[in-house]
């Protein structure tokens, strides 16, 4: 992790312009097609979910702009960034887990499997924590949704991006899903944001 010197940083006037706003985070719904990845991840008997999120997580690590977090005031920039996920209770009720990126996608799969079994066998929520290297992520299977907001305190300062998976769907053999994605405007742009989708939806086709 290295702190950004804001003065010579070529964001300086977007950050100190979008730093001042009450909701500095803007987003967008995008739909990803999904049918390569569905049917590789149920050919290899693996949780679609997990295989779409090492995905999204390898496309954001190549994105320095999705690297960047404001702690104490200072822009940093992480080396790698993580998970913080939403895992769903057998009760109905979800907490956050937590696991490390890894190139190797056998390995981050194993380190998400802990993290999911822990939660599941747990109570409560456990937030993470301002300026931390990860990427806020939710799934939402059951809803095809077309627009999507987040609860959010503005008196926490937040700056982590926020993705969102929804329900898939099937059209004339097509399978997409609808991904919504939120990132701070003072850290990153729409460019950024296409540039994820970009290499989210190349790795989702790779065979």
């Amino acid at each position: 992790m290295k702190t950004i010197n804001i003065q010579e940083w070529k964001r300086k006037h977007h950050f100190n312009f979008f730093s001042q706003f009450d909701e500095p985070f803007f987003g967008v719904v995008v739909n990803i097609d999904c049918t390569q990845a569905y049917a590789k991840a149920k050919a290899e008997s693996k949780s679609f979910f997990l295989h779409y999120l090492y995905r999204a997580l390898k496309a954001a690590n190549t994105i320095e702009e999705f690297r960047y977090r404001i702690l104490d005031g200072e822009v940093v920039l992480h080396d790698q960034i993580n998970v913080s996920t939403t895992i769903n209770r057998p009760d109905g009720t979800f907490g956050f887990g937590y696991f490390d990126y890894s190139i190797d996608e056998n390995a981050f799969i194993t380190g998400a499997q802990k993290a999911i079994k822990e939660v599941q066998s747990t109570e409560g929520l456990m937030p993470s924590q301002p300026g931390a290297s990860e990427i806020h992520f939710s799934a939402i299977p059951w809803i095809d949704f077309t627009s999507l907001s987040h609860a959010r305190s503005f008196s926490f300062p937040d700056s982590a991006p926020k993705i969102s998976f929804g329900k898939v769907t099937e059209q004339n053999g097509i399978k997409a899903m609808p991904v919504s994605i939120h990132v701070h405007h003072g850290l990153a742009d729409g460019y950024h944001v296409g540039l994820f989708v970009e290499k989210f939806q190349a790795l989702m086709n790779e065979a």
